[in-house]
């Protein structure tokens, strides 16, 4: 199959000879990333130009790239790991095998965190890539944002992007809190129950300590709770939960005395962030 793609005479044929590949592979949207990882190949910057292209002839170093870059999407590396980067919320973050993908439905986080007071104190624990922290600080440059994060590695990932996209956010390393310095509270901590199955592309190559969360998933979200009980300062919280999560999650805020406690759905129609005020 390999040198059916290397033989491809045209885009169009490279995409579909590609698409049956990965679909062989149990991708679940072969198509797309054959056209993604096609359009990265041939130094497009959307796949919508590989529609001028469909009857042009890539030359061979292009196709000897998407044979490279379908290989690895065959063993189900995810595609953000492959091109080394993610959109959220306009923005382009980069991104590793270090920190978590970033998620559509993480943007909620951030939609929430819009209403803030001007000048509020915004802490992102769990910061990852920095996705929330620079989206948050880039449509709201009045608020003071940090990002807490406890690997070294994820930070220094966090780091680069903030020095690439030039935004005004510090980012430290910290067990969840680092102190009672903060007005609000967002968080996307791991939330998966340690026995989940889960799709390659997550269970094979995103950190781990990213997407587990002991034996229910709610660990993480458990200890901070605990935490925002004995920080009085801060006065909103927003955490992102798994399925079936968004009940506990709300009992836990309660347990940290927010009274005023409302949920998000996200596209899907699940119940993705739970928001507590005090």
């Amino acid at each position: 199959m390999a040198e059916l793609v290397a033989a491809a005479r045209t885009t169009r044929q490279a995409i579909a000879e590609g698409s049956q590949r990965l679909a062989t592979a149990g991708c679940d949207s072969p198509r797309l990333d054959a056209e993604v990882l096609l359009a990265h190949a041939l130094g497009h910057d959307s796949r919508a130009r590989l529609v001028l292209d469909a009857h042009r002839s890539p030359d061979p170093g292009q196709l000897a790239c998407f044979q490279r870059l379908l290989a690895r999407r065959e063993r189900r590396e995810p595609v953000a790991y492959i091109l080394g980067f993610k959109w959220f919320r306009g923005i382009c973050v980069r991104v590793d095998s270090r920190v978590l993908i970033p998620r559509p439905e993480t943007e909620l986080l951030v939609e929430v965190a819009l209403s803030l007071p001007r000048g509020a104190r915004v802490a992102d624990v769990g910061s990852g890539s920095g996705a929330v922290a620079l989206a948050l600080k880039m449509e709201r440059p009045d608020l003071a944002v940090t990002g807490i994060e406890v690997s070294e590695e994820a930070l220094a990932v966090a780091r680069e992007n903030r020095d690439r996209l030039d935004v005004e956010v510090e980012f430290v390393r910290a067990d969840l809190l680092d102190g009672d310095r903060y007005d609000a509270v967002v968080a996307n901590l791991p939330y998966v129950a340690r026995s989940a199955r889960l799709a390659p592309e997550i269970a094979l190559y995103e950190p781990p300590e990213a997407v587990y969360a002991g034996e229910d998933g709610l660990a993480s979200l458990r200890r901070l709770a605990a935490g925002l009980k004995a920080t009085e300062a801060v006065r909103f919280a927003a955490l992102e939960v798994g399925q079936d999560q968004a009940r506990a999650a709300r009992d836990l805020l309660r347990s940290a005395a927010f009274t005023a406690i409302e949920t998000r759905g996200d596209l899907a129609g699940h119940e993705r962030v739970v928001i507590g005020r005090r």
